[in-house]
């Protein structure tokens, strides 16, 4: 009774937002259109995406602006949830929000890194960030440098591990990135007992665990089709976190000489079970349809709890990765047959 008590208004909001979300007849109709600024009128007079898009000067109508306000779509989501949110809801959340703070510094560092000319086009993000996050804004947008941008990130948590390793040897971008990454997913790990309890934890556990797995398996098999690296150079990639897989199999994954051992490693885990791999299916695939399936299975099981959250979240973000890409396809011409199956066919 507690958990119904204390997420029955929560999860009432969060039914009634994914009731907006994108059907599958919706990216049919994206498909077949001809040009991007169709999908915009189309996404401004059907879907809730109006919100951020119909003050959009028709100059500026082209896919970087675009991506942008689809990105302040979901901040706009976060905020309507988390004012839903008691103070141990809110708790998760903020663990959630890592992430969007990860991906900001990874492009501040891309930024200056590669010495791009232009300013950074960050203002858009302002408001969600000065209200919710730790890192400024402000002090990112003035930043032209590497130092600089660690420098400005001194009273966040992310400042430690962005110095050691500038101070440690000639760090370059993937190094950053790949450092970001490790920190979030471990820190979120260990902080996961500080702000859930009970049900909470076990739900946010094994879908946290879940996904570090799958991301794990995905950048083994990239790391041996795309860049060829050796073992030693592949475990140095991989978050230190292995939720009920045993360390022989991720070694069997890691160590397997061709493509074709590597699959047979990733057909005993529990992930890739109704899996078959080859021209149809991939890798990717699979981590988006686990996600996808878990995440349903567990709201299914425990409505009233963080699971109802969790699952938007995912839900929203997926729509806006297949917008993205439905954008794209359309602009150059995609067939709408194949710009369906970029997208995926899988309902969301």
């Amino acid at each position: 009774m507690g958990n119904l008590l204390a997420y029955s208004g929560l999860t009432t909001k969060v039914r009634a937002m994914e009731a907006k979300l994108l059907k599958e007849k919706d990216f049919e109709e994206i498909s077949a259109m001809k040009s991007v600024p169709e999908i915009v009128s189309f996404l401004i007079a059907n879907t809730t995406y109006r919100n951020v898009l119909e003050n959009l000067d028709p100059e500026l109508i082209h896919r970087g602006n675009i991506e942008k306000l689809l990105q302040l779509s979901l901040f706009h989501d976060y905020t309507k949830i988390y004012r839903f949110c008691n103070l141990e809801q809110r708790k998760m959340l903020r663990l959630y929000l890592k992430r969007y703070e990860v991906d900001l510094i990874n492009y501040c560092l891309r930024i200056v890194i590669n010495r791009y000319r232009e300013p950074f086009d960050i203002n858009y993000k302002r408001t969600f960030f000065d209200r919710y996050s730790q890192v400024s804004i402000e002090r990112m947008i003035r930043c032209r440098t590497t130092d600089e941008v660690i420098e400005n990130l001194r009273d966040t948590e992310y400042y430690d591990t962005l110095r050691k390793l500038r101070d440690g040897r000639a760090a370059t971008l993937f190094d950053y990135d790949l450092a970001l990454n490790l920190y979030y997913f471990t820190s979120m790990w260990r902080g996961r007992k500080k702000a859930l309890r009970k049900k909470e934890l076990e739900i946010f556990t094994r879908e946290c665990g879940s996904k570090i797995n799958l991301l794990n398996i995905q950048w083994i098999y990239r790391a041996k089709k795309y860049f060829s690296l050796e073992p030693a150079d592949i475990y140095a990639l991989l978050i230190p976190i292995h939720y009920k897989m045993k360390t022989d199999l991720i070694r069997e994954m890691v160590e397997a000489g061709s493509l074709e051992e590597f699959g047979q490693a990733v057909a005993k885990t529990s992930y890739a079970r109704h899996y078959t791999f080859g021209s149809e299916y991939t890798v990717e695939k699979m981590y988006a349809d686990c996600l996808y399936h878990l995440y349903l299975a567990d709201r299914r099981s425990d409505p009233y709890s963080i699971a109802s959250v969790n699952t938007y979240l995912f839900l929203k973000e997926q729509e806006l990765e297949k917008l993205t890409t439905a954008m794209e396809c359309v602009r150059y011409g995609v067939s709408p047959a194949e710009t369906l199956e970029y997208v995926g066919g899988r309902k969301i």
